[in-house]
């Protein structure tokens, strides 16, 4: 069995050749480089506007799902991350709260227009979880499934930065069933359709391929500054 800290060691390794590796397409990405970004208010942490064109604060946390809200006993949640990777896994819930823990508090903001600030989250990043399998160079996407049957892409400059999560806690307490628990994806730099909820796998792709709601007319970039909430 690896030794925790030597594992802990080769994953920020890893971080750290996939940080250098996209951190040029990230710094280009619309949610950081925007120069005329749409919305209100004070700037965020990226420069963008606190809140996008079209979208109003809400203190509620709207429940949006496909109809079906599935009920995983930690026991016998599992997410596999596989495709165009390295060292593929299949993780347990022990195996994945082992991970390193990342601490954050970002904006949500769902394209039916409401947006939720200052969110407090406790989750695994993507980042590491990229690390832990190795990306292979020709990987470009990733599709990601939930138990409930959801499926959603990214791009790997969207998917690996820091503020993209696996989350499991929200505001000191695990993360609601109805709110995808017990882990969701988030991406604050993009529409919340983005992260799946009830997530259970991770496919790395070396081509890029629509989900569920990008093959039914929604954009495939889904950046909230620019109201980009549609294909064309």
């Amino acid at each position: 069995m690896e030794d925790p800290e030597e594992k802990l060691n080769r994953i920020i390794e890893a971080r750290m050749k996939l940080k250098a590796r996209f951190e040029e397409k990230m710094k280009q990405t619309p949610s950081v480089a925007d120069d005329v970004p749409k919305g209100s208010g004070k700037p965020n942490r990226h420069g963008m506007p606190t809140i996008p064109i079209g979208q109003t604060a809400t203190v509620k946390w709207p429940v949006l799902d496909l109809g079906y809200q599935p009920t995983i006993p930690l026991d016998r949640w599992r997410l596999t991350i596989d495709g165009a990777v390295e060292n593929p896994v299949r993780l347990t819930w022990k195996q994945f709260m082992d991970l390193p823990q990342t601490k954050d508090v970002s904006d949500f903001h769902c394209v039916t227009t409401w947006s939720k600030l200052n969110m407090h989250w406790i989750g695994v990043s993507l980042i590491d979880l990229a690390a832990l399998v190795q990306p292979k160079e020709t990987a470009t996407h990733v599709m990601c499934y939930g138990y409930d049957t959801y499926s959603t892409n990214l791009s790997l400059e969207e998917a690996l930065k820091p503020d993209v999560l696996l989350v499991h806690t929200f505001e000191g307490q695990p993360l609601p069933k109805e709110h995808g628990g017990p882990v969701r994806m988030i991406t604050p730099q993009l529409y919340a359709w983005k992260g799946s909820k009830w997530i259970k796998r991770i496919e790395f792709l070396t081509a890029d391929k629509l989900g569920f709601w990008e093959d039914r007319g929604y954009s495939n970039t889904a950046y909230p500054w620019r109201n980009d909430r549609y294909s064309d």
